[in-house]
């Protein structure tokens, strides 16, 4: 009775990890990314003091978190749960530009081109890489801030 009942926890864990695994492996992009101030560039916005992104596959999309501090010393965070089929998913909190939705669609397995939108506006575009060695993601992003005015940002980002 004991080999079965080991035998069945055995199963049902491997049943829920291996699938996650199998995720983690085919979004490179998943997992903690801590923000490289020294190599990121902010056009016209002040750069943040601090930023961190945390990215979690989920079946054919991730699921991310943001949490920082902004150059004014005030906290930020924002999240959101997307597929990678270009429709329109709710941001919780503010995101980029004021966004309130984001739309993600996927390029290759280490890239992936987000479009974040404002009461149904386009505010902003990025194209999010990973590198092939899977250490270093950069993020291209173009729009207007939540002033309206012209950005032009480019976050560099170090896996943890």
């Amino acid at each position: 009775m004991k080999k079965q009942i080991l035998a069945f926890v055995t199963v049902v864990a491997l049943a829920v990890l291996v699938p996650a695994v199998l995720l983690a492996l085919n979004n490179p992009s998943a997992g903690t990314w801590k923000l490289n101030t020294a190599m990121s560039k902010f056009s016209p916005d002040p750069e943040p003091q601090s930023l961190t992104l945390t990215l979690e596959a989920q079946d054919d999309g991730v699921k991310a978190s943001t949490e920082g501090t902004a150059a004014d010393g005030s906290a930020t965070a924002w999240s959101y749960t997307a597929n990678y089929d270009g429709k329109d998913n709710p941001i919780s909190g503010t995101g980029p530009g004021g966004a309130d939705t984001i739309a993600l669609k996927r390029i290759n397995s280490n890239t992936t081109k987000s479009t974040f939108k404002k009461a149904g506006k386009v505010v902003r575009t990025s194209r999010l890489v990973v590198s092939k060695d899977g250490k270093v993601m950069t993020i291209t992003a173009k729009g207007t801030n939540a002033n309206g005015q012209p950005v032009s940002d480019v976050l560099v980002f170090d896996k943890q």
